[in-house]
């Protein structure tokens, strides 16, 4: 088992030693009152996110824009650092809604969550992260990593399996062909390839255009377009909290969608300026040309529906990863009824 897997099993046993005294709790409002997101009431939604990044603009768009107070959700936006630590959030109560690789959802069936965690809207349809390399490289070819160090990702996350996932669609075994260094914390490799480490490094953003800006580094190849269309981050919340409280998913999507058609009618610096308060640190210009590349590779899911052959896609990559013990049924993990 995982490390991961073991975290989550972990946090879905604890999680449901406190049921019993969660279970008569309703929606968290100003007032104290239970009540969703109707005329005359605000309630109060804790999100905790997997990271914090500008692959994840539609979200920031919607809360940036007042789209989720229209509404009547008072959004809490919290970073979790981590699909385990997203998930135990959620699993614990301490979140209501979360957003991270799906991937996190089928680990927790599997190792037994009685109140399963449901996704009901999907994100991102393509990986987000990009190939660093030390020199630009026009011509890339994946066989050329072979033989070679990469900084990667977790075993059993999104980015690390979509990684393997294109090594072995251009026959690369992950194993022996290359050395994917996958200690790294998450949001630590781009230092780490700015300090020496590793001939190629698999990056989010800003962190690739920061290594290139500094002329530490070149994207040399997108993942996101390598891989095709993989359903990489989706909301999802427990199957109690969408029963007691459908007003509130229902509107927590339709802020989500404006968020998402906004970000396809704007201007790649158009949706910097909306979104310049969530990324203080960032300049918008360099914003600017991050969003321009997700949108170039089309990355954002415009109808948010989560759909069965995008499933089925991202168990067989689990399977093919090693991380899968049962493939649970689509209607038992998915949800369109608020996205459609």
């Amino acid at each position: 088992m995982g490390v991961l897997k073991k975290k989550l099993l972990a946090a879905a046993l604890a999680a449901a030693m406190v049921v019993p005294v969660l279970s008569g709790c309703g929606s968290r409002t100003e007032t104290g009152e239970e009540g969703g997101a109707v005329a005359g009431k605000t309630t109060k939604v804790v999100l905790n996110e997997v990271a914090h990044s500008l692959f994840y603009a539609p979200m920031y768009v919607a809360i940036e824009e007042g789209y989720f107070k229209e509404q009547g959700i008072d959004l809490e936006l919290v970073t979790g650092f981590g699909a385990d630590k997203t998930m135990t959030a959620v699993l614990s109560g301490d979140a209501d809604i979360g957003f991270m690789g799906p991937e996190t959802t089928v680990y927790t069936c599997n190792e037994g969550a009685s109140d399963l965690v449901v996704n009901f809207a999907q994100l991102t349809q393509r990986a987000g992260n990009f190939l660093v390399g030390r020199e630009a490289d026009e011509n890339f070819r994946w066989e050329k990593l072979k033989g070679k160090d990469v900084l990667g990702g977790r075993d059993g996350g999104m980015p690390e399996m979509v990684f393997e996932y294109i090594l072995k669609k251009n026959g690369i075994d992950p194993e022996t062909d290359l050395n994917i260094d996958k200690s790294i914390d998450f949001g630590s490799t781009a230092a780490a390839f700015s300090g020496g480490q590793g001939d190629f490094s698999v990056e989010f953003e800003p962190g690739a255009t920061a290594l290139e800006q500094e002329g530490d580094g070149y994207v040399v190849a997108s993942l996101g377009v390598d891989s095709g269309y993989v359903p990489y981050t989706a909301f999802s919340a427990k199957e109690s909290y969408m029963k007691e409280h459908p007003e509130v998913i229902r509107g927590f999507v339709a802020a989500l969608k404006k968020g998402m058609d906004d970000v396809y009618s704007h201007t790649p610096e158009e949706v910097a300026d909306m979104i310049a308060p969530q990324f203080k640190d960032t300049d918008k210009e360099t914003m600017a040309i991050i969003i321009g590349r997700y949108a170039e590779q089309d990355t954002w899911k415009r109808d948010l529906v989560f759909e069965e052959d995008a499933y089925r896609l991202l168990l067989d990559i689990l399977e093919e990863a090693g991380q899968l013990s049962a493939r649970p049924d689509y209607e038992k993990l998915v949800t369109t009824e608020y996205a459609n």
